[in-house]
């Protein structure tokens, strides 16, 4: 919680410290002078009566200290001074204590001027003597048994008492850590996003099979031959696809369906390179994109989707004829074919499952970007016909409760969940999945030929195809012929 909030603490310890010397720096200096009166009995009796005296003192003391902020001492003072304040205003600068089981009385004034300060409290002390003196006096006549005595005169301060520089600035930083920590508190208790590792193990125990590294280029290059081959988002992919074969160790299904919660965590990206990078390792894949209602993979690799899935499970052509071919590895692709109105019924159907075993016998793996499971049921209608599949969590986009859902729904019906791929996660902080072993500046040379790229920003797409950056191919494209097929032909009997 500290190191992802860490920037909001620091930050309010920074405003709260500036503040703080700031109002050192703004606020008027106020100075204070004390004095100091010594209450005496005026006896000289016995021992006894001087401790009897000694008691009656200190009783009465508390008394006095009471009556110095009153009209009848501080009246006196100003009228000694010549002020032009009344006594309720000067009984706000005027303090008076006493220490326990002592005869002291102190008197401290507060002013914005030294030197008024200190003629405050010496003037204040002076009235307090003789209103003692007039108080304690006897009615009937005769001196009073108790006198006041000043021990400590008044002296006007060097140096301000206020503000206080350190205390303000300590008290800055107390407050600000303070309320950062609260601030930090606060937002991982209310914010339920899943950003990293450990929050999806507060939601499930299925195994984390990758964790796809951020890159600001993956929107301008999604495809896993546009990037550089040592980089971490590569890398990433690779580690995928070896998780992922031992998840399906022992497995009697070799197709994989990839879906994710919502819209917009990366299930289309991820598939495609996922089946890219397993196509790179010497297997024969095939990609279905099974999204009919919003398909993408097309758009990625450059092909054609007027016909495809759709045009498969109706019988209107032969599977073999809508295969496409993509770059130098043994990657084919089968568009998604025109949006149906009814996706979830043909995704559900017996002719869908028919051709997922057809294709699983023709191929090594078979990898369906579906779409996502909180909108639509077609993913969770289609996870039973495949060996497995694989939830796309983006970070800092899925909330907990919305992959809780996804997982409810896949469980009711049945589902081989092989695990979790941690989308969008950041290279660095306490959500980081990889840690910076591989160079992040290496880029491919201009020039340089790689498997399924024609140049650094060419990538192949089909026989000979040349595409932009973003995989879309060119209008000269020549298909590739069906009989090509890495395995048996499949035969399309629907």
């Amino acid at each position: 919680m500290f190191r992802r909030n860490w920037i909001i603490i620091a930050a309010s310890t920074l405003i709260c410290l500036f503040m703080g010397g700031a109002i050192s720096v703004l606020a008027k200096p106020t100075y204070r002078s004390e004095t100091q009166l010594f209450v005496a009995i005026q006896s000289s009796g016995t021992v006894q009566e001087l401790a009897q005296g000694n008691t009656f003192s200190q009783a009465r003391v508390q008394s006095y200290v009471q009556t110095v902020d009153s009209p009848i001492v501080l009246q006196p003072a100003i009228d000694a001074l010549g002020l032009d304040t009344t006594a309720q205003e000067l009984a706000s600068k005027v303090k008076a204590t006493t220490d326990v089981n002592t005869v002291l009385i102190n008197i401290a004034v507060e002013d914005t001027s030294p030197v008024q300060a200190a003629a405050i409290a010496q003037a204040v002390a002076n009235s307090m003597i003789k209103a003692v003196d007039s108080l304690e006096t006897p009615k009937n006549g005769g001196a009073s048994p108790v006198s006041l005595s000043v021990i400590k005169p008044a002296t006007a301060p060097s140096a301000p008492f206020a503000p206080n520089t350190r205390v303000n600035l300590l008290l800055g930083v107390v407050v600000g850590l303070g309320l950062g920590v609260g601030i930090a508190v606060l937002r991982s208790t209310l914010d339920n996003r899943v950003r990293g590792e450990a929050d999806l193990r507060r939601i499930t125990d299925l195994p984390m099979l990758g964790g796809i590294t951020f890159d600001q280029d993956a929107t301008r290059k999604p495809l896993l031959t546009q990037a550089a081959h040592q980089s971490p988002r590569a890398e990433s992919f690779r580690q995928l696809r070896t998780n992922l074969q031992f998840a399906n160790v022992g497995g009697k299904s070799n197709s994989v369906l990839m879906t994710s919660s919502l819209p917009g965590e990366g299930k289309t990206t991820t598939a495609t390179n996922l089946a890219i990078a397993l196509a790179q390792s010497g297997q024969s894949v095939c990609l279905i994109d099974a999204d009919l209602r919003r398909p993408m993979v097309n758009d990625y690799l450059g092909l054609d989707r007027n016909a495809g899935l759709t045009t498969a499970l109706l019988g209107a052509a032969d599977v073999n004829d809508l295969l496409q071919a993509w770059g130098d590895d043994n990657l084919y692709v089968l568009a998604s074919g025109q949006i149906p109105p009814n996706p979830s019924e043909l995704l559900g159907s017996q002719a869908m499952a028919a051709l997922l075993a057809e294709l699983e016998r023709a191929f090594d793996v078979v990898i369906i970007d579906a779409p996502p499971l909180l909108p639509v049921t077609d993913a969770a209608v289609l996870s039973p016909h495949v060996g497995g599949v694989v939830v796309v969590v983006g970070s800092h986009k899925l909330r907990s409760q919305d992959l809780e859902k996804s997982l409810t729904a896949l469980e009711m019906v049945g589902a081989n969940v092989f695990g979790v791929v941690m989308n969008r996660l950041p290279a660095k902080g306490p959500d980081a999945y990889t840690y910076g072993y591989y160079n992040l500046d290496e880029t491919p040379t201009h020039g340089a030929k790689s498997k399924g790229r024609k140049s650094d920003d060419m990538p192949l797409s089909g026989h000979g195809r040349q595409t932009d950056d973003r995989g879309r191919a060119a209008d000269t494209a020549a298909p590739r012929p069906a009989s090509s097929f890495p395995s048996e032909r499949v035969n399309h009997t629907h």
